[in-house]
């Protein structure tokens, strides 16, 4: 081992090129009898969204060719972009949203929908192949609408037409027929509420009848699926976490199994799974427990026996015989589609984690912390992190130093910290770097209590919650108190805002990508599905009455405090993002300026809500780090190449 080094300055070949480099997010796992099918997002390809199928005998082909994107804008989060059939793909197109059919052995996508009078206005997801067409979730967009006008419906989709079979609720997502082919089930929720705040399941019976079979205020549902026996199964959080229930024909609604944690998680995006009925009967379930997912099949006789497989996150289960299929990952491993045999245990890797040609020595292991947080009234005075420490077989620090800190908050809020290996993160520990990614009060994984307890407290206890986590990792001599940064993205931004001009003093640091920084602006100009999610987490925007309304976002709002930013400070931002308008950074930007406070502006055209782009991805990373090293003080590696970030 070489001399000792600073803490940040530690030379890594886990470079900003490595965490790009034929990088692919896995995303819908999909079976087609013998045949599995995924996608996968390429940044290397500027994010597009390509459809992957093994066949039985292990032949690996891309399906869809470039330059098709299987990508959805449906609640803009999108998800369930496309399904399979014997063969045949239908998909949305993500340029102008419509639906195209790819039949098997064809390279040429063939449109399913007309043009729409707006460009790419009308948006379809939640793809199902029915007998006689598709059944889909369309989201219709007209000339000059507020978020509120946009119209969310159940469609069946034939040659001769469209037909509208559920219109009026807000949202709806998750249409299933019944394998008698005319019973119909989905979700749906209105304003104010999101999904993981009151959903409901509705059967709709061959006779036009409806009937809400669970969910509505302080319930949500979750997945509903159909088994071959016509009994209904679907996650539930009534008692607490969402667990398992299902109501078979003639029969009242049953509690199958409450595992102490999580089966499944908030329905950002159509398509995930969490569960999957097998062939024989026997259900596999993936829930979550001390921040961590287990694998496990529910026997006949309602046994939860675990499967001994060697991963921590499970993603997208779905069933093949009596074989789950699904996206599983751990600290050691990036994503990998994965299919195990449920009674042997034996597994099979279907399409490997990308060869990082690293030893897993440089893999920095994360620890799941509690940490002691104010209470609040809210009856818990805890929080949770995973916290990964300096990890560099090559490398090591002067005597008596300590590393800096980065506490990562994660989007939403309604998320979680998941323990998998992300390059991302290994860039920053391998450097000397401790990171914590804090699943504050407000998060999934925990039940539904804990993530209430954020309802009417966005602003407050999640800056509690990582202002703790710091010093409980400072206090423990884990950390450096006078280097300290806080970044995140998204709702994670809000808070890294919020945490340094509400809560100065703490960090020393931040970063914000495409952060939220005006609440107020947030409620009036984002899309419709979150249009009215602050209600909940801050209050009702338009009542003046009491403790709430727009009061209530300005005290919160981090442009609003902009007297007491003095940290410095890096911001990144997508030009065309449609969540989190570029005005919202640029406004942050001009009283930096005005200020004279230390900062870094990048704005990437072409981008959106996330970076895509391979080329975005390195810029915001490797402008990241060299805004630290300005910042702390210490050298950059000379061999990486890294054109230092303009400090203003």
């Amino acid at each position: 081992m070489d001399s000792p080094l600073p803490f940040g300055s530690w030379p890594t070949p886990i470079t900003s090129e490595l965490v790009v480099r034929a990088a692919a997010r896995l995303g819908e796992v999909a079976v087609d009898g013998d045949d599995v099918w995924w996608s996968e997002s390429r940044p290397s390809e500027g994010g597009r969204t390509v459809i992957v199928r093994r066949s039985a005998d292990g032949t690996v082909t891309d399906v869809l060719p470039a330059p098709w994107n299987a990508r959805t804008r449906v609640h803009e989060y999108g998800g369930g972009a496309w399904t399979v059939s014997d063969g045949t793909l239908w998909f949305t197109e993500f340029t102008d949203q419509r639906l195209y059919r790819l039949d098997a052995g064809s390279d040429t996508p063939v449109a399913v929908t007309p043009e729409p009078s707006v460009p790419a206005g009308v948006r379809h997801a939640d793809l199902r192949v029915l007998p006689d067409g598709l059944l889909a979730v369309r989201e219709t967009h007209a000339e000059g609408d507020r978020p509120a006008d946009v119209v969310d419906e159940i469609v069946r989709l034939r040659a001769d037409g469209p037909e509208v079979l559920v219109t009026g609720p807000d949202f709806v997502s998750d249409p299933r027929l019944a394998p008698d082919g005319v019973t119909l089930s989905w979700l749906q929720w209105n304003h104010p509420d999101m999904p993981w705040d009151a959903a409901q399941l509705v059967v709709r019976a061959a006779d036009g009848t409806e009937h809400v079979l669970a969910g509505g205020p302080g319930e949500s549902v979750v997945q509903p699926v159909w088994g071959e026996d016509l009994s209904l199964w679907w996650c539930s959080d009534r008692t607490d976490f969402w667990s398992l229930y299902r109501k078979r024909p003639h029969e009242e609604p049953e509690l199958v199994v409450d595992v102490g944690g999580d089966i499944t998680g908030p329905q950002w995006v159509f398509g995930q799974s969490r569960f999957a009925l097998l062939a024989d009967g026997r259900v596999v379930v993936a829930y979550g427990r001390a921040g961590a997912d287990r694998l496990a099949v529910l026997d006949a006789d309602g046994r939860v026996r675990e499967l001994d497989v060697p991963f921590s996150v499970f993603r997208y289960v779905t069933a093949q015989g009596t074989s789950v299929v699904c996206v599983a990952g751990s600290p050691s491993s990036e994503p990998v589609v994965l299919r195990v045999d449920v009674d042997s245990g034996e597994s099979e890797i279907l399409r490997p984690a990308r060869d990082l040609g690293l030893d897993p020595a440089w893999f920095s292991q994360p620890e799941h912390v509690t940490f002691p947080t104010e209470d609040r009234g809210t009856g818990i005075g805890v929080a949770h992190a995973l916290v990964y420490p300096p990890t560099n077989p090559d490398a090591s620090a002067p005597d008596g130093d300590l590393p800096p800190l980065m506490v990562v908050v994660h989007g939403g809020p309604t998320a979680n910290a998941v323990p998998v290996l992300n390059v991302e993160v290994q860039y920053w520990t391998s450097r000397g770097f401790c990171v914590a990614d804090v699943d504050y009060r407000g998060s999934t994984g925990y039940g539904r209590r804990y993530r209430d307890s954020l309802q009417g407290r966005w602003g407050i206890l999640d800056l509690d919650d990582v202002v703790a986590c710091a010093r409980h990792l400072a206090d423990h001599g884990r950390v450096d108190p006078a280097r300290m940064a806080i970044r995140g993205g998204s709702a994670g931004g809000y808070t890294t805002l919020a945490a340094l001009t509400m809560r100065p003093g703490v960090f020393t640091a931040g970063a914000s990508h495409y952060g939220v920084a005006d609440l107020g602006a947030l409620a009036a100009e984002t899309h419709k599905f979150e249009s009215r999610y602050l209600d909940g987490l801050v209050a009702p925007y338009d009542s003046d009455a009491g403790p709430s309304g727009r009061a209530v976002y300005d005290e919160r709002s981090p442009i609003n405090h902009v007297d007491a930013l003095d940290t410095p400070l890096a911001v990144f931002q997508g030009e065309e993002d449609a969540v989190v308008p570029p005005d919202q950074a640029e406004a942050i930007v001009a009283a930096l300026r005005e200020k004279g406070v230390p900062h870094a502006y990048l704005l990437f055209p072409g981008e959106q809500h996330g970076f895509r782009k391979a080329e975005n991805i390195r810029a915001a990373l490797d402008g990241e780090l060299s805004f630290y090293a300005q910042v702390w003080g210490f050298a950059l590696p000379a061999d990486e190449g890294i054109t230092p970030i303009e400090l203003r």
